[in-house]
C-alpha cells in the first residue's frame, strides 16, 4: 500500500483528493495536512507521527515551493497540483528531486481531457504562425495566468519561434489590453469570475481560417484520475516529471 498525505486536505480539490484516495485499493490515507482545522497543521506535524510515502499537495502558490522543499528534503515523494512555481523553483525542485533520488511530479492540471488540449495546441503550432491563450477560471484562484495557460505557452513554443507573424505594431491605450505575453509572444488573456471550474481556448489564425481548440472542467472529479496516475508513476519511478503528458 502507498501511504499517501493529502496537504490542503479542507480545500475543495483537497476534499476530492481525499475521496479519490479513499477509493483506491493500492493507498491509504494516513494524513490529512491544514493550517485550518486540519488532522495535522504541518507536514512536520505529520511526518513526526505518521509515515508518509507521497505527498500530494493542493494548497496555496504562497507555500507549495517550501512544501516540496521540506519534503525532498524529509524523504517525501511529492505530487504537486498547486500552481503559481517560476521557472526558476521549478528547476531547482528538479535538481533537488534528482540529488535525493525521490519522485516530484508537477502538474498544471491533472484533467486527461485538458493534456489533450495541450497536445493538440503544439500540434497546431506547426502549422499556424498566429495564437493566443484565454483561461477562464472561478474569481477564489490567486494566480494568473493559470498553470495550465503557462504549461500550454511554453508546449506550443516548441513548435514555432514567433505567433505574432505579421501583426502590425500595437498601441495599449489601456495597459494590460492585449493581454500577458509569454514564450515567444503568445498572449494570454486570464478570466476570473464566478460560475466557472477551469477553461481553456487556445485560439490559432490565419488567413481566411480560425482554429479554436476548447477545454472546460465541468467540476473537480475530472482531476482524480490524473492524480492518481501521478501517485502510481512517483511511487515507482523516483524521478521529476512536470507535466501530465508525459505519462499518458
Amino acid at each position: 500500500m502507498i501511504n499517501i498525505a493529502v496537504c490542503g486536505s479542507n480545500g475543495k480539490m483537497g476534499q476530492e483528493v481525499i475521496k479519490a484516495v479513499n477509493s483506491a485499493e493500492d493507498m491509504t490515507l494516513v494524513a490529512k495536512i491544514d493550517i485550518k482545522d486540519g488532522e495535522f497543521a504541518t507536514i512536520k506535524d505529520a511526518k513526526d507521527s505518521v509515515k508518509i510515502d507521497i505527498l500530494i499537495d493542493f494548497t496555496q502558490p504562497k507555500s507549495i515551493y517550501e512544501n516540496a522543499l521540506y519534503c525532498l528534503n524529509n524523504g517525501i515523494s511529492i505530487v504537486i497540483g498547486t500552481t503559481g512555481l517560476s521557472d526558476e523553483q521549478i528547476d531547482e525542485l528538479k535538481k533537488l528531486s534528482e540529488a535525493q533520488k525521490l519522485g516530484c511530479f508537477i502538474a498544471p492540471n491533472f484533467s486527461t481531457g485538458a493534456v489533450l488540449m495541450m497536445k493538440f495546441a503544439k500540434m497546431a503550432s506547426k502549422y499556424f504562425n498566429n495564437a493566443e491563450i484565454i483561461e477562464l477560471h472561478h474569481n477564489q484562484k490567486k494566480d494568473a495566468p493559470s498553470g495550465t495557460a503557462v504549461k500550454t505557452a511554453l508546449m506550443m513554443s516548441e513548435e514555432n519561434s514567433d505567433f505574432t507573424a505579421g501583426n502590425c505594431a500595437e498601441v495599449e491605450t489601456i495597459e494590460g489590453a492585449r493581454g500577458a505575453e509569454s514564450y515567444n509572444n503568445i498572449h494570454i488573456h486570464s478570466v476570473r469570475l464566478p460560475g466557472y471550474i477551469a477553461s481553456q481556448e487556445v485560439i490559432f489564425g490565419s488567413g481566411g481560417q480560425i482554429l479554436t481548440i476548447r477545454h472546460d472542467s465541468m467540476n473537480r472529479e475530472c482531476y482524480m484520475d490524473g492524480v492518481l496516475r501521478a501517485v502510481r508513476y512517483v511511487n515507482e519511478n523516483k524521478n521529476f516529471v512536470y507535466g501530465l503528458d508525459n505519462i499518458l
